[in-house]
């Protein structure tokens, strides 16, 4: 189908840094540098220095980032980690790639981890927290930190959705011993392909996933243990490394996005919107615009017959509602409902205010003849 409006363009991004993006191939290319040089580690301390950390380590992917990640702080088999539903299967799979447990607690009305919930889903065997900060917005990391402390936990972020968003000037990443990232092309800083990152201030963290990314070599071709290959390579890198110097002019027009569509939605009581831009303590960098929605289903197909590109997150499934994963024996109220009523609206640099107006139009239209819903509010308030 030809859309109207996509829900990521990557043609028309190409096309702003065609001259950019070739200029960085080639010189990549013609100077034979592919694995493990110097555009790789530029990156990562650029990266770092971004996030507000001592050291940054390119990876395959973030699915690799929250298994080394996790590996390197030695978590494994009769571990627990705390972790939630409403996430790509990825968070939970590198936990259970370890060897360890995953516990899912509920959500808060903003889509991340329910930090009031937390406490009650320690037990003896818990090692570690594993937030996922969702759609660019931090969980309430300060309460969650507290709690690590307080039971002697570990924390690995899930910073896959969120690089550049903060709490109080703090950004995601930089809060537990690890923060792993993800540049799958859709992300705000997204790759040609798939990429990673695990930021950290530990440096025995940094040095024990550099030797796990890459077969456990020390650079004296003594190999420390069995390890894997899951590199982040240099022409990738390279080309992160250029889109890093974009990412504060991509994140105030997403947020200028958000606005608009806070203008044209935020009066529909059908609707529950994310919370609007504030200038803090939470910082949000709008990786995606994820609303929930009265007769979602109906909106959804009201939308792509309009030639909107709309999606519902991992398939319209929490981790906890796949069956072959084991996990449904968790009772998560609020996640189950969310999975009836969410629904992701285009947001990407690209999206022209006309093209947004059209999308808004749709939704109140279809919305004008269905009866209000009471007593609900119109966007989720900051904890």
């Amino acid at each position: 189908m030809e859309w109207k409006v996509r829900f990521v363009d990557y043609p028309s991004q190409f096309r702003k840094m065609e001259i950019e993006i070739m200029d960085t191939i080639k010189m990549v290319l013609s100077g034979g540098d592919l694995i493990l040089r110097q555009q790789l580690h530029d990156f990562e301390a650029h990266l770092a220095a971004f996030v507000g950390t001592k050291y940054a380590v390119g990876v395959s992917n973030c699915t690799d980032a929250l298994r080394l990640s996790l590996q390197a702080a030695g978590v494994g088999p009769g571990d627990e980690v705390i972790s939630v539903s409403h996430t790509f299967v990825a968070t939970a799979a590198a936990v259970h790639h370890v060897g360890a447990t995953p516990v899912l607690v509920d959500v808060a009305d903003d889509h991340n981890m329910n930090v009031d919930l937390l406490e009650q889903a320690i037990t003896p065997r818990t090692k570690a927290i594993l937030p996922v900060h969702l759609n660019g917005r931090l969980c309430n990391m300060g309460q969650l930190m507290a709690i690590a402390g307080k039971h002697k936990l570990l924390v690995i972020e899930d910073s896959a959705q969120a690089l550049g968003a903060s709490i109080e000037g703090k950004r995601g990443g930089s809060f537990g011993l690890a923060g792993c990232f993800s540049f799958y092309p859709a992300k705000l800083l997204g790759a040609f392909g798939d990429g990673g990152a695990v930021v950290t201030n530990n440096e025995e963290i940094a040095q024990k996933i550099r030797l796990l990314r890459d077969h456990g070599r020390l650079p004296d071709g003594e190999v420390a243990g069995w390890s894997f290959n899951c590199r982040l390579d240099n022409l990738q890198a390279a080309l992160l490394d250029l889109k890093l110097k974009r990412v504060p002019e991509w994140i105030a027009r997403r947020r200028q996005i958000v606005h608009l569509y806070q203008e044209r939605l935020g009066d529909i009581p059908q609707l529950l919107l994310p919370p609007p831009p504030s200038d803090g303590p939470w910082f949000d960098i709008y990786q995606n615009y994820e609303i929930e929605a009265e007769n979602r289903d109906g909106l959804l197909a009201r939308l792509r017959e309009q030639g909107i590109e709309v999606m519902i997150q991992w398939g319209g499934k929490g981790v906890h509602q796949f069956q072959a994963l084991g996990l449904g024996h968790f009772k998560l109220p609020r996640t189950d409902r969310l999975f009836e009523r969410v629904l992701m609206l285009p947001l990407h640099t690209e999206l022209a205010d006309e093209q947004l107006e059209f999308v808004c139009d749709i939704i109140a239209n279809f919305y004008r003849s269905v009866r209000p819903a009471v007593g609900r509010p119109l966007s989720v308030k900051a904890p």
